[in-house]
Protein backbone atom coordinates (compact mmCIF):
# COMPACT_ATOMS: atom_id res chain seq x y z
CA UNK A 1 0.00 0.00 0.00
CA UNK A 2 3.14 2.23 0.91
CA UNK A 3 3.77 1.79 -3.01
CA UNK A 4 0.21 2.11 -4.36
CA UNK A 5 -0.55 5.80 -3.02
CA UNK A 6 2.35 8.76 -2.26
CA UNK A 7 0.92 12.15 -1.15
CA UNK A 8 4.52 13.04 0.28
CA UNK A 9 5.52 13.18 -3.18
CA UNK A 10 2.69 15.26 -5.07
CA UNK A 11 2.32 12.82 -7.42
CA UNK A 12 -0.65 10.95 -8.61
CA UNK A 13 -0.96 7.71 -6.66
CA UNK A 14 -0.23 4.74 -9.17
CA UNK A 15 -3.88 3.16 -9.82
CA UNK A 16 -4.17 -0.21 -7.85
CA UNK A 17 -6.07 -1.78 -11.07
CA UNK A 18 -2.75 -1.93 -12.65
CA UNK A 19 -1.68 -4.08 -9.73
CA UNK A 20 -4.67 -6.15 -10.30
CA UNK A 21 -3.21 -9.98 -9.69
CA UNK A 22 -3.53 -12.42 -12.68
CA UNK A 23 -5.84 -14.38 -11.00
CA UNK A 24 -7.99 -11.41 -11.20
CA UNK A 25 -7.76 -11.05 -14.71
CA UNK A 26 -8.10 -14.64 -15.40
CA UNK A 27 -11.30 -14.42 -13.78
CA UNK A 28 -12.94 -11.05 -15.95
CA UNK A 29 -11.26 -12.67 -19.03
CA UNK A 30 -12.97 -16.43 -17.78
CA UNK A 31 -16.47 -14.19 -17.41
CA UNK A 32 -16.13 -12.97 -21.23
CA UNK A 33 -15.41 -16.40 -21.99
CA UNK A 34 -18.64 -17.34 -20.40
CA UNK A 35 -20.58 -14.94 -22.35
CA UNK A 36 -19.35 -15.96 -25.37
CA UNK A 37 -20.46 -19.56 -24.65
CA UNK A 38 -24.18 -18.30 -23.48
CA UNK A 39 -24.01 -16.24 -26.85
CA UNK A 40 -23.38 -19.46 -28.83
CA UNK A 41 -25.14 -21.59 -26.88
CA UNK A 42 -28.47 -19.76 -27.04
CA UNK A 43 -28.09 -18.90 -30.76
CA UNK A 44 -28.07 -22.16 -32.13
CA UNK A 45 -30.78 -23.20 -29.86
CA UNK A 46 -33.53 -20.55 -31.14
CA UNK A 47 -32.62 -18.73 -34.55
CA UNK A 48 -34.85 -16.01 -33.01
CA UNK A 49 -31.97 -15.18 -30.62
CA UNK A 50 -29.49 -12.92 -32.77
CA UNK A 51 -32.48 -10.82 -34.15
CA UNK A 52 -32.75 -7.29 -34.30
CA UNK A 53 -35.73 -7.52 -32.05
CA UNK A 54 -34.33 -9.81 -29.43
CA UNK A 55 -30.91 -7.96 -29.14
CA UNK A 56 -33.02 -4.58 -28.18
CA UNK A 57 -34.43 -6.57 -25.61
CA UNK A 58 -31.34 -7.62 -23.54
CA UNK A 59 -29.76 -4.20 -24.25
CA UNK A 60 -32.87 -2.70 -22.29
CA UNK A 61 -33.14 -5.55 -19.55
CA UNK A 62 -29.62 -5.30 -19.05
CA UNK A 63 -29.50 -1.27 -18.83
CA UNK A 64 -30.64 -1.16 -15.22
CA UNK A 65 -28.84 -3.91 -13.83
CA UNK A 66 -25.68 -2.41 -15.58
CA UNK A 67 -26.31 0.72 -13.99
CA UNK A 68 -27.10 -0.88 -10.58
CA UNK A 69 -24.11 -2.92 -11.13
CA UNK A 70 -21.68 -0.39 -11.77
CA UNK A 71 -22.58 1.39 -8.44
CA UNK A 72 -22.77 -1.64 -6.81
CA UNK A 73 -18.52 -2.44 -8.31
CA UNK A 74 -17.83 0.92 -6.13
CA UNK A 75 -19.45 -0.26 -2.78
CA UNK A 76 -17.64 -3.43 -3.16
CA UNK A 77 -14.63 -2.77 -4.58
CA UNK A 78 -14.26 -0.20 -1.03
CA UNK A 79 -15.31 -3.51 1.16
CA UNK A 80 -19.04 -2.81 1.76
CA UNK A 81 -22.29 -3.65 -0.05
CA UNK A 82 -25.58 -2.01 -0.34
CA UNK A 83 -28.30 -4.21 -0.19
CA UNK A 84 -30.96 -1.04 -0.66
CA UNK A 85 -30.33 -0.27 -4.35
CA UNK A 86 -34.07 -1.86 -5.14
CA UNK A 87 -35.81 0.26 -2.81
CA UNK A 88 -33.85 3.08 -4.05
CA UNK A 89 -34.77 2.39 -7.50
CA UNK A 90 -38.22 2.18 -7.00
CA UNK A 91 -38.45 5.24 -4.25
CA UNK A 92 -36.52 7.02 -7.01
CA UNK A 93 -39.03 6.10 -9.58
CA UNK A 94 -42.17 7.12 -7.41
CA UNK A 95 -40.92 10.61 -6.17
CA UNK A 96 -39.97 11.47 -10.44
CA UNK A 97 -43.83 10.61 -10.84
CA UNK A 98 -44.80 12.34 -7.61
CA UNK A 99 -42.95 15.50 -9.56
CA UNK A 100 -44.30 14.95 -13.05
CA UNK A 101 -47.85 14.47 -11.47
CA UNK A 102 -47.42 18.17 -10.01
CA UNK A 103 -46.87 19.61 -13.23
CA UNK A 104 -42.47 20.00 -13.04
CA UNK A 105 -41.00 19.69 -16.14
CA UNK A 106 -39.60 15.71 -17.04
CA UNK A 107 -36.11 16.38 -16.95
CA UNK A 108 -36.29 18.06 -13.60
CA UNK A 109 -38.22 15.84 -12.69
CA UNK A 110 -35.45 12.59 -13.08
CA UNK A 111 -32.82 15.08 -11.91
CA UNK A 112 -34.82 15.27 -8.61
CA UNK A 113 -35.58 11.20 -8.51
CA UNK A 114 -31.66 10.55 -9.05
CA UNK A 115 -31.01 12.97 -6.10
CA UNK A 116 -33.64 11.46 -3.95
CA UNK A 117 -30.84 8.00 -4.74
CA UNK A 118 -28.51 10.01 -3.63
CA UNK A 119 -29.98 11.26 -0.48
CA UNK A 120 -30.43 7.43 0.93
CA UNK A 121 -27.20 6.95 -0.69
CA UNK A 122 -25.77 9.33 1.45
CA UNK A 123 -27.54 8.16 4.70
CA UNK A 124 -26.39 4.73 4.09
CA UNK A 125 -23.16 6.39 4.31
CA UNK A 126 -22.95 8.26 7.36
CA UNK A 127 -24.57 5.64 8.98
CA UNK A 128 -21.53 3.29 7.99
CA UNK A 129 -18.70 5.93 8.58
CA UNK A 130 -20.24 7.69 11.50
CA UNK A 131 -22.41 5.58 13.27
CA UNK A 132 -19.64 2.43 12.97
CA UNK A 133 -22.60 0.18 11.96
CA UNK A 134 -21.70 -2.58 9.33
CA UNK A 135 -23.08 -2.04 6.10
CA UNK A 136 -25.11 -4.86 5.39
CA UNK A 137 -26.98 -4.07 8.44
CA UNK A 138 -27.49 -0.60 7.56
CA UNK A 139 -28.49 -0.91 4.22
CA UNK A 140 -30.78 -3.99 5.16
CA UNK A 141 -32.44 -0.97 7.02
CA UNK A 142 -32.56 1.44 4.41
CA UNK A 143 -33.72 -1.18 2.08
CA UNK A 144 -36.62 -1.65 4.36
CA UNK A 145 -37.49 1.88 5.37
CA UNK A 146 -37.30 2.87 1.20
CA UNK A 147 -39.03 0.14 0.18
CA UNK A 148 -41.68 0.83 3.39
CA UNK A 149 -41.85 5.04 1.84
CA UNK A 150 -42.51 4.13 -1.85
CA UNK A 151 -45.55 2.20 -0.85
CA UNK A 152 -46.60 4.82 1.92
CA UNK A 153 -46.74 7.59 -0.68
CA UNK A 154 -48.42 5.78 -3.16
CA UNK A 155 -50.82 3.88 -0.99
CA UNK A 156 -49.20 0.92 -2.85
CA UNK A 157 -50.99 1.87 -5.86
CA UNK A 158 -49.19 2.33 -9.57
CA UNK A 159 -48.70 5.94 -10.86
CA UNK A 160 -49.86 6.71 -14.21
CA UNK A 161 -50.78 8.41 -17.16
CA UNK A 162 -47.72 10.42 -16.95
CA UNK A 163 -47.63 11.59 -20.83
CA UNK A 164 -45.69 10.94 -23.24
CA UNK A 165 -42.83 12.89 -22.60
CA UNK A 166 -42.24 10.61 -19.46
CA UNK A 167 -41.79 7.34 -21.64
CA UNK A 168 -39.00 8.96 -24.06
CA UNK A 169 -35.83 7.93 -21.77
CA UNK A 170 -36.85 4.47 -21.34
CA UNK A 171 -38.32 3.59 -25.09
CA UNK A 172 -36.57 6.29 -26.71
CA UNK A 173 -34.07 5.47 -29.48
CA UNK A 174 -31.14 7.17 -31.44
CA UNK A 175 -31.26 7.16 -35.14
CA UNK A 176 -34.89 5.25 -35.36
CA UNK A 177 -36.35 5.08 -38.48
CA UNK A 178 -39.93 4.90 -39.26
CA UNK A 179 -41.89 5.17 -42.77
CA UNK A 180 -45.77 5.46 -43.21
CA UNK A 181 -47.61 2.82 -45.11
CA UNK A 182 -50.08 3.95 -47.42
CA UNK A 183 -52.46 1.93 -45.26
CA UNK A 184 -51.73 4.61 -42.17
CA UNK A 185 -49.30 2.36 -40.13
CA UNK A 186 -46.53 2.82 -39.22
CA UNK A 187 -43.53 0.87 -40.59
CA UNK A 188 -39.71 0.26 -38.71
CA UNK A 189 -37.29 0.70 -41.07
CA UNK A 190 -34.64 0.64 -38.51
CA UNK A 191 -35.18 0.80 -34.49
CA UNK A 192 -32.03 2.57 -33.44
CA UNK A 193 -29.85 2.59 -30.18
CA UNK A 194 -32.38 2.58 -27.13
CA UNK A 195 -31.89 5.84 -25.17
CA UNK A 196 -31.09 3.50 -21.86
CA UNK A 197 -28.45 1.47 -23.82
CA UNK A 198 -26.39 4.85 -24.47
CA UNK A 199 -27.32 6.11 -21.19
CA UNK A 200 -25.68 2.80 -19.77
CA UNK A 201 -22.46 3.31 -21.80
CA UNK A 202 -21.93 7.03 -20.75
CA UNK A 203 -22.36 5.91 -17.14
CA UNK A 204 -19.62 2.95 -17.85
CA UNK A 205 -17.21 4.87 -19.54
CA UNK A 206 -16.99 7.93 -16.75
CA UNK A 207 -17.09 5.33 -13.93
CA UNK A 208 -14.35 3.47 -15.43
CA UNK A 209 -12.46 6.76 -16.58
CA UNK A 210 -13.10 7.68 -12.44
CA UNK A 211 -11.76 4.25 -10.87
CA UNK A 212 -8.66 4.51 -12.90
CA UNK A 213 -7.82 7.51 -13.81
CA UNK A 214 -8.71 9.84 -10.84
CA UNK A 215 -7.63 10.28 -7.08
CA UNK A 216 -11.26 9.38 -5.85
CA UNK A 217 -11.17 5.56 -8.02
CA UNK A 218 -7.37 5.42 -6.05
CA UNK A 219 -8.64 5.57 -3.21
CA UNK A 220 -11.70 3.57 -3.54
CA UNK A 221 -9.32 0.90 -4.44
CA UNK A 222 -6.72 1.81 -1.68
CA UNK A 223 -9.81 1.96 0.87
CA UNK A 224 -10.90 -1.79 -0.29
CA UNK A 225 -7.27 -3.20 -0.10
CA UNK A 226 -5.96 -2.10 3.28
CA UNK A 227 -8.16 0.54 5.03
CA UNK A 228 -5.74 1.15 7.93
CA UNK A 229 -2.70 1.11 5.81
CA UNK A 230 -4.60 3.88 3.38
CA UNK A 231 -5.60 5.97 6.59
CA UNK A 232 -2.11 5.97 7.29
CA UNK A 233 -1.50 7.37 3.87
CA UNK A 234 -3.51 9.87 3.79
CA UNK A 235 -6.80 8.80 2.07
CA UNK A 236 -9.92 10.43 4.03
CA UNK A 237 -11.30 6.85 4.18
CA UNK A 238 -14.86 7.80 5.86
CA UNK A 239 -15.27 10.41 2.63
CA UNK A 240 -14.87 7.96 0.28
CA UNK A 241 -16.82 5.43 1.61
CA UNK A 242 -19.88 8.25 1.57
CA UNK A 243 -18.66 8.64 -1.85
CA UNK A 244 -19.56 5.57 -2.98
CA UNK A 245 -22.58 4.90 -1.35
CA UNK A 246 -23.77 8.26 -2.49
CA UNK A 247 -22.86 7.32 -6.14
CA UNK A 248 -24.46 3.76 -5.85
CA UNK A 249 -27.85 5.15 -4.57
CA UNK A 250 -27.68 8.18 -7.47
CA UNK A 251 -27.06 5.33 -10.09
CA UNK A 252 -29.76 3.51 -8.49
CA UNK A 253 -32.14 6.32 -8.81
CA UNK A 254 -31.29 7.25 -12.12
CA UNK A 255 -31.95 3.15 -13.15
CA UNK A 256 -35.59 3.93 -11.66
CA UNK A 257 -36.29 6.51 -13.91
CA UNK A 258 -34.87 4.41 -16.67
CA UNK A 259 -37.43 1.80 -15.38
CA UNK A 260 -40.13 3.54 -14.71
CA UNK A 261 -40.05 5.15 -17.78
CA UNK A 262 -39.87 1.95 -19.88
CA UNK A 263 -42.89 1.07 -18.03
CA UNK A 264 -44.32 4.89 -18.55
CA UNK A 265 -45.79 3.89 -14.93
CA UNK A 266 -44.41 4.45 -11.82
CA UNK A 267 -44.50 1.16 -9.40
CA UNK A 268 -43.52 1.61 -5.98
CA UNK A 269 -43.43 -2.69 -5.62
CA UNK A 270 -40.80 -2.67 -8.75
CA UNK A 271 -36.89 -3.86 -7.97
CA UNK A 272 -37.39 -6.48 -5.52
CA UNK A 273 -34.30 -8.68 -5.67
CA UNK A 274 -32.65 -6.18 -8.21
CA UNK A 275 -29.85 -5.38 -5.59
CA UNK A 276 -29.18 -9.23 -5.86
CA UNK A 277 -28.93 -8.91 -9.87
CA UNK A 278 -26.61 -6.02 -9.22
CA UNK A 279 -24.34 -7.91 -6.68
CA UNK A 280 -24.32 -10.77 -8.99
CA UNK A 281 -23.30 -8.67 -11.94
CA UNK A 282 -20.16 -7.32 -9.85
CA UNK A 283 -19.41 -10.30 -8.15
CA UNK A 284 -19.38 -12.59 -11.97
CA UNK A 285 -17.49 -9.86 -13.30
CA UNK A 286 -14.36 -10.23 -10.96
CA UNK A 287 -14.95 -7.90 -8.14
CA UNK A 288 -14.15 -9.02 -4.65
CA UNK A 289 -16.48 -9.15 -1.02
CA UNK A 290 -13.37 -8.85 0.36
CA UNK A 291 -12.59 -5.30 -1.64
CA UNK A 292 -10.19 -3.63 -3.53
CA UNK A 293 -10.69 -5.61 -6.89
CA UNK A 294 -13.18 -5.49 -9.26
CA UNK A 295 -13.53 -3.19 -12.44
CA UNK A 296 -16.73 -1.43 -14.11
CA UNK A 297 -15.79 -3.63 -17.41
CA UNK A 298 -15.76 -7.10 -15.48
CA UNK A 299 -19.29 -5.67 -13.94
CA UNK A 300 -20.78 -4.89 -17.56
CA UNK A 301 -19.73 -8.60 -18.60
CA UNK A 302 -21.14 -9.63 -15.52
CA UNK A 303 -24.34 -7.47 -16.48
CA UNK A 304 -24.85 -9.17 -19.63
CA UNK A 305 -24.35 -12.33 -18.16
CA UNK A 306 -27.15 -12.51 -16.58
CA UNK A 307 -29.43 -10.35 -19.04
CA UNK A 308 -28.29 -13.14 -21.87
CA UNK A 309 -29.18 -15.59 -19.54
CA UNK A 310 -32.82 -14.63 -18.34
CA UNK A 311 -33.61 -14.38 -22.04
CA UNK A 312 -32.23 -16.90 -23.36
CA UNK A 313 -34.33 -19.02 -20.71
CA UNK A 314 -37.60 -16.81 -21.27
CA UNK A 315 -36.96 -17.94 -24.97
CA UNK A 316 -36.33 -21.91 -24.18
CA UNK A 317 -39.88 -21.78 -22.07
CA UNK A 318 -37.77 -22.25 -18.91
CA UNK A 319 -39.90 -20.64 -15.41
CA UNK A 320 -39.13 -17.96 -13.89
CA UNK A 321 -38.29 -20.27 -10.83
CA UNK A 322 -36.06 -22.39 -12.51
CA UNK A 323 -34.50 -19.21 -13.94
CA UNK A 324 -34.15 -18.01 -10.06
CA UNK A 325 -32.15 -21.53 -9.20
CA UNK A 326 -30.17 -20.91 -12.35
CA UNK A 327 -28.75 -17.85 -11.31
CA UNK A 328 -27.81 -18.33 -8.05
CA UNK A 329 -26.14 -21.15 -8.57
CA UNK A 330 -23.91 -19.17 -11.17
CA UNK A 331 -23.47 -16.55 -8.32
CA UNK A 332 -22.68 -18.99 -5.59
CA UNK A 333 -19.54 -20.31 -8.29
CA UNK A 334 -18.59 -17.20 -8.59
CA UNK A 335 -18.09 -16.45 -5.08
CA UNK A 336 -16.34 -19.57 -4.76
CA UNK A 337 -14.61 -18.45 -7.37
CA UNK A 338 -13.53 -15.51 -5.80
CA UNK A 339 -12.92 -17.28 -2.20
CA UNK A 340 -10.31 -19.35 -3.63
CA UNK A 341 -8.74 -16.59 -5.46
CA UNK A 342 -8.33 -14.82 -1.99
CA UNK A 343 -6.85 -17.91 -0.50
CA UNK A 344 -3.92 -17.92 -3.12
Amino acid sequence: MSQAIKPASGRAPTPLASLMPDAAKIHRLSALLTLLLLIAGFALASQAFFSVNNALTVLLQTSVIGLLGIGMTLVIITGGIDLSVGSVLALSGVGTAMAVKAGVPVGLAMALGVAIGAACGAVNGLVVTRAKIPPFVATLGMMLMARGLALQLTGAAPISQLGEAFGRLGNGALFRMVEMQPNGFPKVIFPGIPYPAILLAVVAVGAAYLLRRRQIGRHIYATGSNEEAARLSGVRVDQTKLYAYVMSGALAGLAGNVLMSRLVTAQPSEGVMYELDAIAAAVIGGASLSGGVGTVSGTMIGAFIIGILRNGLNMAGVSAFIQQIVIGAVVIGAVWIDQMRNRR
